[in-house]
């Protein structure tokens, strides 16, 4: 049911590992970067709800949230393969810009392809089955976004491919990286749609307890008129848990974008001894490879960690366990200031992979028991709201205190996404969790 997440992970991991380098090797000065890649979360804030409110009432001889997901997975392939290869439109336009734009329709399609699968999960798995499904595509999401990390480190050093390029070109590995991984997206894709059965609305309407039955019945009518306008109206009327998880989502992203933003120029200057103005050396590549080698190490640590999740959730609650593991991913992201070198930054990948893990399922466990069926495509949406809003204001903010506060020293930016996971960690004490109140 999730396998097809592997695939967009891998993707999604090849732009988070690669895109800030490639838009540097473009001409993107470091402050500008975070100005960039607002354009990733502004697709989420707008896609996803919509997607989420039409996937909830659609249904066809294709299924209810499949069709989403599978053209989101072609229309991110065609963004992978061209966004490395901008220059070849540079006669047309700014190689800089048409990465940019291709960025844009990365994210987007993304975005029309992961919502949807966390409502598919929402929809298919019982209460008590919720933690370890969501865990599950967990896992499935850091394998995919292991191989995704370590694509390019692996064509360049064992397979011999150059990370060598003329000024203001992509290196050959990265852009056979970004074909490979268009490919993967694709077939994994495939593989969930061609494989998975999705209940239909009678179905899951059958699977309702009395009480929700009820309130399904009087709602009927409505919904049968509602129109993409009511999801203004179901944000007004979103469940408490969702409003109080809005708040640790938020310095939970914002922790996560800046890292994705600008580690590999704080690590090429802060570890490496490089100056963001060699963006097109060797040195700087490799750099920009080990970053991909660290993103790695954080996934595969969020992949095996996501196994243990219900295990720990279910002896000390969800709560506690998302708390505990933003408590250490916080240290993690600290802990980058004071490593000697760049393999001691494994150590602090392994912090960052534990709440990564937990950031991906806790909050959606906990978010899917407040949520009926019938709204959970469209809740999951604007749920992302706070995923993409920290993002957006870190985007907008991020590049000037980089540029003007600390100095164009990337490495304080990494310092303020552990700040966040901290902050994050002490505002779950507040979020009331449904299952765990009816279960206790």
């Amino acid at each position: 049911m999730s396998f097809g997440f592997l695939g967009i992970q891998m993707g999604f991991a090849l732009q988070n590992a690669n895109a800030s380098r490639i838009l540097q090797i473009f001409g993107a000065d470091v402050h500008e970067l975070s100005w960039f890649w607002i354009i990733a979360p502004l697709m989420g804030l707008i896609v996803q709800p919509i997607i989420g409110h039409y996937s909830d009432k659609t249904w066809g001889r294709f299924g209810r949230r499949k069709p989403y997901f599978l053209v989101g997975a072609i229309l991110a392939s065609i963004g992978l393969v061209l966004m490395p290869q901008a220059d070849m439109f540079i006669a047309f336009l700014p190689a800089l810009w048409v990465g940019a734009g291709m960025l844009m329709i990365m994210d987007a399609s993304f975005n029309v392809a992961m919502e949807p699968f966390r409502a598919l999960v929402g929809d298919n798995l019982r209460t008590d089955q919720r933690t370890l499904g969501f865990s599950v595509q967990t896992a499935l999401i850091g394998f995919g976004a292991v191989i995704g990390s370590w694509l390019p480190y692996v064509l360049a050093n064992w397979f011999g491919i150059s990370n060598n390029a003329a000024e203001g070109a992509v290196p050959p590995h990265l852009i056979l990286s970004f074909v490979i991984g268009a490919l993967i997206l694709v077939l994994s894709i495939l593989v969930t749609v061609l494989t998975t059965k999705e209940y239909s609305p009678e179905e899951l309407a059958s699977f309702e307890t009395d009480s929700e039955s009820d309130e399904t019945a009087e709602q009927e009518n409505a919904e049968e008129k509602s129109s993409l306008l009511d999801i203004f109206e179901d944000f007004k009327k979103m469940p408490e848990t969702m409003r109080q998880l809005s708040w640790v989502q938020f310095f939970s992203w914002f922790g996560l974008f800046g890292m994705w933003v600008f580690a590999t120029p704080a690590i090429a200057q802060h570890i490496y001894g490089l100056s963001y103005t060699d963006s097109s050396s060797g040195d700087y590549q490799d750099a920009g490879d080990w970053v991909g080698i660290l993103f790695g190490v954080y996934n595969v640590v969020s992949a095996f960690y996501a196994f243990a999740l219900p295990y720990i959730a279910k002896k000390i609650g969800r709560k506690k366990t998302h708390s505990v593991s933003l408590i250490i991913g916080g240290l993690g992201m600290l802990s980058i200031y004071i490593m000697p070198d760049k393999n001691w930054l494994i150590v602090s990948m392994i912090g960052v992979g534990i709440a990564w893990a937990s950031i991906l399922a806790m909050p959606y466990a906990i978010l899917a028991g407040s949520i009926s069926s019938k709204k959970m495509g469209v809740y999951m949406g604007i749920f992302n709201f706070f995923i993409v809003i920290p993002q957006i204001i870190n985007a907008l903010i991020g590049g000037p205190l980089v540029k003007y506060a600390y100095g164009n020293q990337a490495i304080f930016a990494l310092m303020m996404s552990g700040v966040s996971f901290l902050i994050a960690a002490s505002l779950v004490y507040k979020v009331k969790d449904v299952d765990d109140v009816i279960q206790s």
